[in-house]
């Protein structure tokens, strides 16, 4: 199993028994005598596939978390546009009748109005409401002038937003074809394999490490750890599926953050973006509910629960389990 615990997860949920069959076929493979070259070869190509499909699985999450922000705002834009356009349209009803009254009024000179008015005090009473009139036209002609700019101000931005929707949506669907590409071809490398080969698969893909490991006298440092390691023991057996943030299926990253916003927090969605969620710790400092990051690209996630030990979503086929914390390379251990 070593060789394919030094890949991590990533896999689409149809493709789901896919990537368990890559990681067991690796280590089948290894077993292989040396003479196997062509097997070799394709435990090489498996795990290339299978940890490039994990990658793959994370720029599908962060285009999918960037669609769906974009969808929200997007939906607020127009909801604001909405009720710009309705404000417009009162000022202009007002104007309107400002404009009316001022024309009923009669729109002569005062110093005319005055010379022929047979009750030149009336008239000054009038003249200082149509005063008042032009004062208030004159406001809402301003409040318009400046409604308007807005409005327009606000549609060019929710049009750029909507530009950028469609490029995030385009991404998800690139990203989305990639992985289920690589899984496509991996399930031909493994159905390829000899009955020998399969048969170590089958026995080394049964999935049954949900039993709680020695954890002996481990404390978590305080409530929202403690609240995030309970949350993902409560997801142990639950399947890895690929993009998924539960709870009814995982991901490695989707698991991390599902588990600690039963813990009150919000995580980032990507393993790449969760690495820089906290306080970058030496691994032999690790204690229960930190986020022990592996590979160089930040391409796996899992949560250290003491002893040693790890909960994760390995891979498609494969339930959320314990491994051991050092299953494969560590690039680093953040404390949320």
């Amino acid at each position: 199993m070593g060789s394919h615990r030094r890949l991590a997860s990533s896999g689409s949920d149809r493709g789901a028994t896919v990537l368990c069959m890559l990681s067991a076929a690796a280590a089948a493979l290894g077993a292989v005598p040396a003479h196997a070259a062509p097997h070799t070869d394709a435990r090489a190509e498996v795990d290339r596939l299978y940890q490039e499909a994990e990658q793959a699985t994370q720029a599908f999450d962060k285009a999918q978390e960037q669609a769906d922000t974009l969808r929200r705002e997007v939906r607020d834009a127009q909801d604001h546009i909405a009720r710009q356009q309705q404000r417009i349209n009162t000022l202009r009803e007002q104007l309107g009748s400002l404009a009316g009254a001022q024309y009923r009024a009669g729109g002569i000179d005062p110093a005319v109005a005055l010379l022929f008015s047979d009750n030149p005090d009336d008239y000054l009473d009038k003249a200082t409401i149509l005063d008042r009139i032009g004062t208030q036209q004159e406001g809402r002609l301003r409040e318009l002038t400046v409604a308007l700019r807005q409005l327009a101000q606000e549609r060019s931005e929710a049009a750029g937003k909507l530009a950028a929707l469609d490029k995030s949506r385009r991404a998800v669907a690139a990203h989305k074809k990639t992985v289920e590409k690589k899984l496509a071809r991996a399930r031909q490398l493994l159905d390829a394999l000899p009955a020998t080969a399969r048969a170590a698969y089958d026995r080394a893909s049964r999935d049954g490490r949900v039993d709680l490991p020695d954890l002996t006298g481990v404390v978590a440092p305080d409530a929202r750890a403690a609240a995030a390691v309970a949350a993902a023991q409560s997801a142990l057996g639950r399947p890895y599926v690929w993009g998924a943030n539960g709870p009814s299926g995982f991901d490695c990253s989707g698991l991390m953050q599902w588990s600690y916003a039963h813990a009150g927090m919000q995580l980032p969605r990507t393993s790449q973006e969760q690495r820089f969620a906290g306080r970058q710790i030496p691994l032999s400092e690790a204690r229960p509910g930190d986020l022990v990051i592996y590979r160089s690209d930040a391409s796996h996630v899992g949560m250290y629960v003491g002893n040693g030990q790890v909960i994760h979503a390995p891979y498609p086929g494969a339930a959320v389990r314990y491994d051991p914390v050092g299953m494969m390379p560590v690039s680093s251990v953040t404390r949320p």
